[in-house]
């Protein structure tokens, strides 16, 4: 390849950077009880958007990614999370976070177990992954996409992996549903009536990410290693 993935699908003016990285982990601190000083490792940590907002947030902060990060401020290295050994002790993280990466593997096997062993007993596993149910038209748009997820298989994975007090939900990907929930409800009701394309369409002409995030759910998934 001439090009990157991180610099095709990421470049800033495709995906540009925003207030959200820092909106969505300081929901997941809140929400799962992360705490300054706790060591966090992201998987697939890209340009760093998400690693960056929880070192803002007080947590020592490590990253792995295929392609070389290059992170300030921030411990990272390269792995080929398909097959390569994490380049970390056994349990030496609280929590392993990573957003839209297990769906790039074709089987979730060697990630969960690399997982399980860098996670310290007591440790936090958070993931967010494209919901088939609701992304299933445009799942196959990131052509290095290779293996879907709904919240019955990410609680499934989660599972078989041994973690406890497992919670897998679809997830909203817009801050005023978080602060107040009952707005999904809202959200929900525009599904019957909105395409992936009339959704996107709305949220630029409108500029509000509420139509285009109310089609395009993730799912959750959370556990401890006891």
């Amino acid at each position: 390849m001439k090009n990157s993935y991180l610099s095709v699908v990421y470049n800033e003016t495709r995906t540009p950077i925003t207030r959200y990285p820092d909106q969505l982990i300081a929901y997941l601190i809140k929400r799962f009880d992360l705490r300054p000083g706790e060591r966090i490792l992201e998987l697939g940590c890209g340009r760093g958007d998400f690693i960056s907002a929880f070192k803002r947030a007080g947590l020592h902060c490590s990253g792995v990614d295929r392609e070389q990060p290059n992170i300030t401020g921030v411990e990272t290295k390269t792995c080929d999370l398909s097959k390569d050994l994490l380049p970390f002790e056994d349990e030496s993280f609280d929590i392993v976070y990573h957003k839209s990466v297990i769906e790039h593997l074709y089987q979730p096997n060697h990630i969960m177990d690399e997982t399980y062993r860098v996670l310290k007993k007591g440790g936090k596993l958070i993931f967010l992954t494209p919901d088939w149910e609701r992304q299933l038209k445009i799942f196959y748009e990131d052509i290095t996409h290779c293996r879907p997820y709904n919240v019955t298989s990410v609680r499934d994975t989660l599972s078989m992996w041994g973690l406890q007090d497992i919670e897998a939900e679809k997830f909203y990907q817009y801050p005023l549903f978080w602060r107040w929930p009952i707005l999904k409800y809202s959200g929900a009701l525009f599904n019957p009536f909105l395409s992936v394309k009339l959704a996107r369409w709305f949220t630029r002409k409108t500029n509000k990410k509420f139509f285009q995030f109310s089609i395009e759910t993730m799912v959750l998934g959370y556990g401890i290693k006891k």
